[in-house]
């Protein structure tokens, strides 16, 4: 079975069914599902090392996969990652995994799978600052795009990212039309590009609202624990804060935990829309994964064929989902 006899069935060229075995984008839809129906009928199967040999390219794009972490937010790259293979097969390319501990087992990882399955290219996530891995990779000129901004240099290489600080504005508005006005935000560590980011949203809408936010910021680890400890010592003062914006689902979790163990009542929002969120019943902010994972694929693409340039990174706005009742403040 070769292309020839799929053009044949198809009544299409074969230049045509190439196209759309390796850059389906340039084809018309009608076409296309021409050439799948002629391709499924036949049962025609590509030959990867022909196709390598032929190209240059082995059509595979690697990237991390990282362990779960508490359970509860390890499931947004989980989401990310199947969405990226999606995207990935519509291109004609398929996703390679691989783990490490550090960035400095990462970039080993990566030249072991330049020696052995040549990677036409990289997806990086949770970037942070003085990344290494994206420094490594630009000084050898290998393609990649980030899910996540270089935090060190916008400009400095194609990327993918959520707006952190729009997400978190909008979560503080829905408390603040709520009634609240002691609105405390929990976050990470300073330092950290992701939190930082989130954190300015809240500040934001603080703000734009004239109110005071001396004594309502605070941070910890990602845990729920930690969180719960903080929350608890929190809802002691007087006056205690009436609600809590969340730079995740787990600190989220910690604070209702609190509340509840302290009879506090006491309003809170997360962020990347968990499924814990949606079992429990809590407000959060999604991020929009799929299409993340879609931009990096059409970036990729458009990298390796030499079109794509740092510009074109894109910065995509999450939504507020609201599912509580939304305490009013007492």
């Amino acid at each position: 079975m070769t292309i020839a006899t799929v053009a044949k069935y198809a009544g299409v060229s074969r230049q045509t069914v190439s196209n759309v075995l390796n850059t389906p984008e340039v084809v018309r839809e009608e076409t296309r599902r021409k050439v799948y129906e002629a391709v499924e009928a036949l049962g025609y199967r590509v030959s990867q090392a022909a196709r390598q040999m032929r190209t240059g390219r082995s059509r595979l794009i690697a990237t991390r996969i990282e362990s779960t972490g508490d359970g509860i937010n390890g499931s947004v790259l989980d989401r990310f990652l199947h969405a990226l293979t999606e995207s990935a097969a519509r291109s004609g390319y398929r996703v390679l995994l691989y783990t490490a501990a550090d960035d400095d087992a990462e970039i080993a990882t990566y030249e072991d799978l330049l020696g052995t399955y040549k990677p036409d290219a990289f997806v990086l996530a949770s970037t942070h600052h003085r990344d290494t891995r994206t420094t490594w990779l630009t000084e050898r000129r290998l393609p990649f795009v980030t899910f996540g901004r270089p935090w060190d240099a916008p400009d400095r290489h194609l990327w993918v990212d959520v707006d952190g600080a729009s997400g978190t504005e909008d979560a503080t508005r829905h408390l603040l039309e709520a009634g609240h006005e002691r609105i405390g935000f929990l976050g990470w560590p300073a330092g950290s590009g992701v939190g930082d980011d989130r954190r300015q949203g809240w500040l934001r809408a603080m703000a734009a609202a004239g109110q005071d936010t001396t004594g309502l910021d605070h941070a910890c680890p990602d845990r729920v624990a930690e969180a719960e400890a903080v929350v608890g010592e929190l809802l002691g003062r007087d006056p205690a804060p009436t609600a809590l914006v969340c730079a995740s689902d787990s600190l989220a979790l910690g604070a209702l935990q609190a509340s509840r163990a302290l009879g506090r009542p006491l309003a809170v929002t997360g962020f990347d829309d968990t499924p814990v969120a949606r079992a429990i019943g809590l407000t959060s902010v999604s991020q929009p994964l799929e299409e993340a994972a879609a931009r990096c694929v059409r970036l990729l693409t458009r990298l390796l064929d030499g079109e794509a340039e740092a510009e074109e990174s894109v910065l995509l706005r999450p939504s507020l989902v609201v599912r509580d009742t939304t305490y009013p403040p007492t």
